[in-house]
């Protein structure tokens, strides 16, 4: 019998990969997104009784309630959740920085990630299995200018991976957290330079960074561990991609 997998932000980039690769490991896929069209090619894409489309928008707690409350009897028990939804907005200093983006990646990134879980958690803990896969970021590690807010977001994430491992003690409910470093393949940069796209790929040139295959692949793998075994994170990057060291600024 096929397990259900839900995987938010699954209209581009990682969260299509994702639905993909499941889908071709026997996965049953929930797919949500805010954009109609491009689920509704996933539909036709993967098949009706692979793939049921999940229209919300992560910002939005009200419209992730309707959105569960419309799921069949048949779609309801979640084996795996990927909560792949998440954005980053400019480059800019702090003290330059829109603060209705800071508004719309913590909405995003934080808040939709957590009230979605909270929402799925229960039933698992009922049922005592479960996967939950949290995208996060080198970025919650590892500081760089013009991060503030994203990089902060995803430090929480970071966080909240291990103290739901430490809540679902006792439980076989896993929770691991995949931080990929530089990404192309996506839509990630194109959102976060508001639609420069020469901007966007000038980033990614010469690079060979990771792709949204690889995430695919390692969210998989995850998946195909025995229950017993608890992933709790796992950090990857681009060979290409390094550490530098901390500068100092000399007056």
């Amino acid at each position: 019998m096929s397990k259900i997998a839900l995987v938010t932000g699954v209209s581009a980039g990682f969260g299509k990969a994702i639905a993909e690769k499941l889908a071709a490991c026997d996965y049953k896929i929930i797919g949500a997104a805010r954009r109609w069209d491009r689920l509704q090619k996933m539909r036709e894409q993967l098949g009706e009784e692979r793939f049921l489309p999940l229209q919300m928008d992560m910002t939005k707690t009200e419209e992730i309630d309707r959105a569960l409350a419309d799921l069949p009897e048949n779609w309801q028990n979640i084996d795996l959740l990927v909560n792949n939804a998440g954005l980053a907005l400019g480059l800019d200093k702090a003290y330059e920085a829109d603060f209705k983006d800071w508004l719309t990646m913590i909405q995003t990134n934080i808040i939709g990630l957590t009230y979605l879980t909270r929402q799925i958690l229960p039933q698992m803990v009922k049922r005592n299995r479960g996967l939950i896969i949290n995208l996060g970021s080198t970025a919650g590690t590892v500081p760089y200018p013009g991060a503030n807010v994203y990089g902060a977001s995803k430090a929480f994430v970071k966080q909240f991976s291990l103290n739901l491992r430490a809540d679902l003690f006792g439980t076989q409910v896993r929770v691991t957290n995949i931080e990929p470093g530089l990404c192309e393949g996506t839509e990630f940069s194109n959102v976060r330079f508001k639609g420069d796209d020469e901007r966007a790929e000038q980033l990614y040139q010469g690079a060979h960074a990771i792709r949204p295959e690889d995430i695919a692949e390692t969210v998989a793998w995850i998946s195909s561990q025995p229950e017993h075994l608890n992933i709790n994170r796992i950090e990857m990057m681009p060979v290409s991609q390094s550490f530098g060291p901390q500068p100092v600024h000399r007056f």
